[in-house]
């Protein structure tokens, strides 16, 4: 960090000499005469703004199975350019065709537990974008693994019979795509910054994986009624393990949980530093094309899904589980677009629409840091989005940000709340033990290294009172990850191990935050700074505007 602040006023003192200055407007440095310098923003590396892309439900081989080779057989072209690295995936094409033992001699193949889907992985096309939900609670996933074989998928998370599996049954769980049909993703990869070697925080489905992103815990939750989704509970409170809505939240239904601790919203405000969670449909005064409206907003979706999907859904909200950082009534901001973010919107409390954040962007306003959640027709889930409306999102979204003022000095994070249980070959490093029994332990309870049993059982993390916390066998599963940037190296694919708790690691240290505590998995976390090159001068010369329908 002191080397990079080094770097800065490298930057300040050859401008200098040369008889200007390097005004940081905010997200935007320029050369203009020495007269009108201005201070450059306090941060550890040239970003000076961060925007989180959170997606729904993709495991990495679900996605880059065979990157940087497509079939071409549908969908939209993709040839990689000379020297495009590869991945940690499952295979390659040989004259078109997939080609390596984990394709065609595949352990879930060969294990008779998985019963009439016992089959190798498939290439889904273009025209099969549209798939069932698997399952990807956090004792299911556990089961998949199948102590580390990795090898029993079919049978314990695949899901079928919702009229999209294409005949493969629960080996639907088996199929992935490639850059014919997540086009967009490939090109975002081949020029910018990719991980290969990125897991989910810990095992579960989306609640926690959000909570990972933002706090690094999902510890202490304290439940508003019984429930097997929140375990080893003492005096009142434990840990989540499934979905479970805010509590207070106006659109939460059944049992809620409420979080306690602090998450990096928290931090980030205490540092005086703007930031905005952008939620689709949180805005419950817009009314819809067909009329739908408040917490019943919704949009087309996938045709698997069989209707319009609601547009908000609570159990995705990043920072309306703690109360510091909650906006329970989805109050209208009180300040101009232009001040999205600030302190000055006392009304908000930091929680926007999606739309906001494009308000924000035409009134010239780009907090140092946004949470961007789609509405869910976008956000990649499987069900009721697919991965050619999530294209559409990601590059209109990508677009508008690379043609603002603020590109020069952004840094775009793509990633995922969760695996949805899709198959990915690649067993996860136990970085954190845990040991818990359910009464629905199939779903709830531990399971990856025999009936409650996470690695020793002895979890590393502990909470403020020095107690270990159960209930967070991580890391989990393997998901993509991608840095957008104009600092992000091009091209180019890091091994380095990281996980959701690494996005937080990075805000932390930008902005000098300190971490979040009470056992927050970002103490543990590996860093993002390998995917940048921070010797990069040009300082934003590099855009890629792609096409939403094709991804081209």
């Amino acid at each position: 960090m002191r080397a990079l602040r080094k770097m800065k006023a490298t930057f300040r003192a050859a401008a200098a000499a040369a008889g200007i200055s390097l005004v940081v407007a905010p997200g935007i440095t320029t050369p203009v005469f020495a007269a009108s310098r201005t201070a450059v923003p306090d941060t550890a590396t040239p970003i000076e703004h961060v925007v989180v892309i959170f997606q729904e439900n993709v495991s990495f081989d679900h996605y880059f199975a065979t990157y940087p080779f497509a079939a071409n057989t549908d969908g939209t072209t993709f040839n990689p350019v000379d020297g495009t690295p590869s991945v940690n995936g499952l295979g390659t094409l040989i004259e078109g065709e997939p080609s390596g033992v984990l394709l065609s001699n595949n352990p879930n193949a060969g294990n008779p537990a998985n019963g009439t889907s016992a089959i190798n992985p498939f290439r889904l096309s273009y025209s099969q974008a549209a798939t069932c939900d698997q399952d990807h609670n956090y004792g299911a996933e556990q089961s998949a693994f199948d102590l580390g074989l990795m090898d029993l998928f079919p049978a314990t998370v695949g899901s079928g019979g919702c009229g999209f599996d294409y005949g493969h049954g629960t080996g639907i769980v088996m199929g992935y795509f490639d850059g014919n049909t997540v086009t967009a993703l490939w090109n975002y990869a081949q020029n910018f910054a990719m991980n290969d070697n990125s897991f989910g925080t810990t095992f579960g489905p989306s609640t926690p994986g959000v909570l990972n992103l933002v706090v690094g815990n999902t510890y202490p939750a304290t439940p508003s009624g019984s429930t097997p989704k929140v375990v080893n509970i003492s005096s009142g409170h434990g840990t989540l393990v499934g979905d479970l809505d805010p509590t207070g939240d106006a659109c939460s239904a059944g049992v809620t949980i409420q979080m306690g601790g602090q998450n990096i919203g928290d931090l980030l405000t205490a540092q005086g530093v703007s930031w905005g969670s952008f939620m689709g449909g949180f805005d419950l005064t817009v009314t819809n094309p067909n009329g739908t409206t408040g917490c019943h907003r919704s949009s087309p979706a996938a045709p698997s899904n069989g209707g319009p999907a609601g547009d908000y859904i609570p159990h995705h909200a990043f920072f309306q589980y703690h109360a510091s950082t909650a906006n329970p009534m989805h109050t209208r901001p009180s300040v101009a677009p232009s001040l999205y973010g600030t302190s000055a919107d006392t009304g908000a409390n930091h929680n926007y629409d999606i739309h906001d954040f494009f308000d924000a962007l035409k009134a010239g306003n780009l907090p140092a840091v946004s949470f961007i959640k789609a509405p869910a027709w976008g956000d990649g889930h499987a069900g009721y989005s697919d991965p050619i409306l999530e294209q559409a999102f990601l590059v209109n979204t990508i677009n508008a940000i690379m043609t603002s003022k603020f590109w020069k000095s952004t840094a775009i994070i793509i990633s995922y709340d969760d695996s949805d249980g899709w198959y990915d070959h690649q067993m996860n490093p136990i970085v954190n033990s845990s040991a818990v029994t359910s009464s629905n332990q199939s779903q709830y309870g531990d399971n990856l290294s025999g009936t409650g049993k996470c690695g020793n059982g002895a979890p590393v993390l502990k909470d403020a009172t020095n107690t270990p916390i159960q209930g967070r066998c991580g890391y989990g599963p393997r998901l993509p990850l991608l840095v957008i940037s104009p600092f992000a190296k091009a091209n180019f694919v890091d091994h380095g191990l990281t996980d959701q708790s690494s996005i937080i690691r990075f805000i932390e240290d930008n902005w000098g935050t300190g971490r979040i505590g009470g056992g927050s998995f970002d103490a543990l976390a590996g860093p993002l700074t390998n995917m940048f090159d921070f010797s990069n001068k040009a300082w934003g010369a590099r855009r890629l505007i792609l096409d939403p329908n094709t991804g081209d």
